[in-house]
């Protein structure tokens, strides 16, 4: 028998708690091969969540109470890992809110998938069979969708669709693992960590849909201005993806440099002088990139290693090359060497324009897959 503990943090969900804890119980009863506890980590909720849960623990064996401060979520939920680990050695850990929000007769498909071979389990508002519900005003929709997207796309992880649900099932292992990595994220920035630090570790990831409920008792506790502003911050500051795109940017500000001065003052053609400045760019980028953008898998292994890899990493960067000067030609034959008159106010070659629209959506994707997968591979 394998055990699973169902983390809870609660803060005033007096209207809700005795409810959650019966639905959980009543489902996890007929679960088979798996022995289910609940630990409820209340923040000395003055509305009397703690002493609700009290009066349960007789009636319920394996629920637990931990009374803790008031120091947001991922607080509440290291505590609640860490006591249920030590007391009671899960298995599986659980994220569930107290609100009525994630309905418990989805625990069997959680436990499903961790049959199956899954590290982590999100229960996912954006996949067929999902849903947010309909009762919410636009601003909370668009933010809850944007936000999700913001994530996919900072980190370049587009085949996890909920990065920011609260209901999720994960290995212990993974817990154990980022205890360091997550301790200093207090509010709901705290889910995204987790996840990120468990892609990192190179967990098996799987969705399951979960239909999300409004709570129709008590309030909610996010401060969304926070929210975001934190999330935003973590994503600017964990993700490869957005280093890399920022080492582009350098690069291509090198790269436009040396194409000016070796057009204007060198006097040699664009194709050819495009595609020296890009490989000025591109070594340019090698060593920024293997320092700062992918650090976490910085090339290791000696000198000759190294040369080895920086020899790669020109060969693979070949095809960007190639791309901008095919791209290049091409756009200067279909389109001509103009100059262009911006609003009236300023004059731009055309050339110049062809070459941001080229790195812009052909040139940093094509290079971001290419170098994660042969010159900075996962080790």
């Amino acid at each position: 028998m394998k055990k699973a503990a169902i983390i809870i943090p609660t803060y005033n969900e007096e209207g809700n708690i005795k409810q959650l804890i019966e639905r959980v119980f009543e489902v996890t009863s007929h679960v088979p091969n798996w022995v289910v506890e609940v630990v409820i980590v209340d923040s000395n909720s003055p509305d009397g969540t703690g002493k609700i849960v009290e009066s349960l623990i007789q009636k319920y064996p394996h629920l637990h109470l931990l009374k803790t401060e008031k120091e947001g979520l991922g607080k509440a939920y290291m505590k609640g890992f860490k006591i249920a680990m030590e007391k009671l050695q899960p298995y599986l850990l659980f994220e569930m809110d107290a609100d009525l929000s994630h309905d418990p007769k989805l625990i069997p498909d959680f436990l499903e998938k961790i049959e199956r071979g899954a590290d982590f389990v999100i229960g996912s508002r954006y996949i067929k069979g999902g849903s947010i519900p309909e009762n919410w005003g636009l601003y909370r929709k668009v933010l809850s969708v944007l936000g999700n997207l913001t994530i996919r796309f900072g980190f370049m992880k587009l085949s996890i669709t909920d990065w920011t649900s609260g209901y999720r099932a994960i290995k212990v292992w993974i817990v154990k693992d980022a205890f360091t990595h997550t301790e200093k994220y207090t509010g709901y920035v705290f889910q995204v960590a987790l996840l990120d630090r468990a892609i990192a570790k190179h967990a098996k990831i799987a969705e399951i849909p979960l239909q999300f409920i409004d709570r129709k008792s008590g309030i909610s506790k996010i401060n969304s201005i926070q929210y975001i502003g934190q999330t935003l911050l973590y994503v600017f500051t964990n993700s490869s993806f957005v280093k890399y795109v920022i080492v582009g940017l350098l690069g291509f500000a090198i790269d436009f440099g040396f194409a000016y001065a070796f057009i204007n003052a060198v006097k040699i053609a664009k194709t050819p002088a495009n595609m020296l400045s890009a490989e000025i760019a591109i070594v340019c980028n090698f060593f920024i990139n293997n320092f700062w953008s992918f650090r976490h898998k910085k090339i290791e292994g000696g000198l000759l290693t190294y040369v080895g890899k920086f020899f790669l990493f020109n060969f693979v960067s070949l095809g960007a090359v190639i791309i901008q000067g095919v791209g290049m030609f091409a756009s200067l034959k279909l389109f001509g060497d103009i100059k262009l008159n911006l609003w009236g106010m300023v004059t731009l070659q055309s050339w110049i324009l062809y070459k941001v629209l080229i790195i812009a959506f052909l040139i940093i994707p094509y290079s971001y897959v290419m170098y994660n997968k042969v010159v900075w591979k996962n080790k």
